[in-house]
């Protein structure tokens, strides 16, 4: 049997690291367990691999890196706010919705890890912060939004939203099914919309 060519080998190894990792934990995953599921030699994946932190640091960088390009190609676009923020909510619960393991690796791993690989990435995590409050000021100064809530405050929102969807569905704390992944998309934007679209003079409040 002929054997797999290289990229195809890498690719296998960097697969099998997205379900060791998110089944036993980062820490507790060894290179020899990442080996046993992709089916190859032990010392193949060091032919790859320096060790199971490049494997993790590059599945980080491979979302990532589409999570900005989508997030850029949002902002560029003509949609509106609401629209923009609903289009990078949906491509983050869709890549949940469609590679879950993987995303875990993410949550889990990285992003909540403020001690080690969320430090080490951290410039990465900032820039997809700062787009959504890019998106946010252009709809300040367009007045589509209210310009008494700061940009970066209302990022640190969506994102947390979007975290605690996330964790809720990898720890098996709320529904995970499509209509509640559909719904979350909803809820998400009319949250983080409501708090900043201005309200109607008729809905103020009487002094």
């Amino acid at each position: 049997m002929a054997q797999a060519p290289g990229p195809d080998k890498r690719r296998a190894i960097l697969d099998a690291a997205i379900t060791v990792f998110a089944r036993q934990g980062f820490h507790a995953a060894r290179v020899s367990d990442v080996a046993a599921e992709a089916g190859v030699a032990y010392g193949l994946v060091y032919h790859y691999f320096d060790s199971k932190d490049q494997m993790l640091n590059e599945l980080f960088t491979e979302r990532w890196a589409l999570l900005l390009e989508a997030s850029r190609e949002m902002r560029q676009s003509p949609a509106s706010p609401r629209d923009k923020l609903g289009g990078i909510a949906s491509f983050i619960i869709e890549s949940y919705r469609h590679e879950p393991e993987l995303m875990k690796v993410i949550i889990v791993e990285v992003t909540r890890a403020a001690n080690s690989f969320g430090r080490t990435h951290l410039p990465e995590i900032r820039q997809a912060y700062d787009l959504i409050a890019e998106i946010v000021s252009d709809a300040q100064a367009a007045g589509d939004f209210r310009d008494d809530v700061d940009p970066s405050f209302a990022a640190m929102l969506f994102y947390g939203a979007i975290e605690q969807l996330l964790s809720g569905w990898i720890f098996d704390l709320v529904p995970g099914t499509d209509e509640d992944y559909e719904r979350a998309k909803r809820l998400v934007v009319e949250t983080i919309c409501g708090g900043l679209e201005p309200r109607p003079v008729g809905d103020a409040v009487a002094g």
